[in-house]
């Protein structure tokens, strides 16, 4: 990290040209990690909305993540959540830093205007989300449907992560449902 700089931005405040560089960036970054991934349109569409934590070296983007609002519900509450989404650093940059940049920047939105912050992880990424304090919530998932109402998402048991906020209770071997959405609903 030579130039290192974190900025937030609301999508809103981005230029298209950002928004497409930002957009380069996630595609790489997935495409380039073991195993592949594409980056879907409907990944890209989960990351808008919000604040995005874009790191840079100098001119060059190299990191991002995005915090989005959503609801939880657990325990009878509708939590107003901030969910990270879109977290990528460059295939070259991986290892120096940047992704603790835009996290530390994705963590600070979330203390500042959530109940609770949670994402989902890969297993590979697990480790770096537990070191920086983030709770693997070990009961069952579901996601509130616009059909069929309440339905299990048991593909999605043990990947997702909560940071849990002063003031809100969790018992993170409890139920969890996420709100609907097109795509990966977790």
């Amino acid at each position: 990290m030579t130039d290192l700089r974190v900025t937030l931005a609301h999508t809103s405040q981005l230029s298209a040209a950002e928004l497409a560089a930002v957009r380069a960036l996630l595609d790489g970054a997935f495409a380039a990690r073991p195993g592949g991934g594409d980056f879907t349109d409907a990944d890209w569409d989960h990351s808008l909305g919000g604040m995005h934590a874009l790191a840079r070296d100098g001119a060059e983007l190299v990191g991002h993540a995005s915090v989005v609002q959503r609801r939880l519900l657990h325990r009878g509450r509708a939590l107003r959540t901030g969910y990270v989404e879109a977290v990528a650093v460059r295939a070259d940059r991986r290892g120096q830093g940047y992704g603790a940049a835009v996290m530390d920047a994705a963590e600070r939105v979330i203390r500042g205007g959530y109940q609770l912050g949670a994402l989902s992880s890969a297993e590979a990424a697990t480790g770096f989300y537990t070191a920086r304090g983030w709770q693997r919530w070990r009961g069952p998932t579901a996601a509130l449907t616009p059909a069929d109402g309440v339905l299990p998402t048991p593909d999605e048991d043990g990947s997702i992560h909560v940071l849990p906020l002063p003031g809100t209770s969790l018992d993170t071997t409890g139920g969890l449902t996420c709100d609907w959405r097109d795509g990966d609903v977790w």
